[in-house]
């Protein structure tokens, strides 16, 4: 694991790379949240986020992560799972995470409003897309999200916050600007058919925060940058 002192750079120089970006496409560098994504490393990662003044950490899998909250309990941090979740652990995930960015299915969206109603709260989620139609990511299609959507606003106890896509691995950032793009224009058609704001667009990584900034992200979700390769 990385010092706290090396971490504080990684973030500022991530960070910087945020600001300019924001400069470059006239946003403003507050609309723009940076996610650290603690998953795989050590509950270290979670003690240094907090200290340095994060809110909330993204991790990938339930168990690794509860492990990590089990570790970390005296540590005020709000947790948010932004990898593929099983049905099968959604009553767990709805219990023990500030929000979840995955739901891609009725059936998750059903059995995590179910868990969330048994333990009397209102659990914010993003709907995923797979907004650059790539086989090997997770995500409803983007023509089917606004029927996941309506089903997903008639369930009281979950409450969508807005859109999540993770853009096709490819080195033409091209490819990622497109699938950002259509996301936000997903997103744009969905909050006016149905009147809601859905105002987070979790797009964007290390590799390609700067498409996915223009294309208008409200959070960018960085691990390895900021915490280094797993020891």
């Amino acid at each position: 694991m990385i010092s706290y002192e090396t971490f504080c750079l990684n973030c500022r120089d991530v960070e910087e790379r945020i600001r300019q970006t924001c400069v470059h496409f006239g946003r403003s560098y507050a609309e723009v949240a940076l996610l650290p994504v603690t998953k795989t490393h050590p509950k270290e990662a979670v003690e240094y986020a907090k200290r340095y003044g994060f809110k909330a950490v993204g991790e990938n899998r339930i168990q690794e992560a509860e492990d990590k909250q089990m570790a970390c309990k005296d540590i005020a941090i709000e947790w948010e799972i932004i990898g593929h979740l099983q049905s099968n652990k959604a009553k767990r995930a709805a219990e023990s995470f500030h929000r979840i960015q995955s739901v891609d299915t009725d059936k998750l969206a059903g059995k995590l409003a179910r868990g969330a109603e048994e333990v009397g709260r209102v659990l914010p989620i993003l709907l995923q897309v797979n907004a650059g139609n790539d086989p090997a990511k997770f995500g409803t299609d983007a023509d089917a999200v606004a029927a996941l959507l309506e089903s997903v606003l008639k369930m009281p106890s979950l409450r969508v916050d807005g859109l999540m896509t993770i853009a096709p691995l490819d080195e033409d950032m091209e490819v990622a600007r497109r699938c950002f793009m259509r996301l936000r224009e997903v997103r744009d058609q969905l909050a006016h058919s149905f009147a809601v704001p859905l105002k987070e667009l979790s797009m964007g990584m290390s590799g390609d925060l700067e498409p996915a900034i223009e294309a208008g992200s409200t959070m960018i979700r960085v691990g390895t940058a900021l915490f280094g390769l797993r020891s």
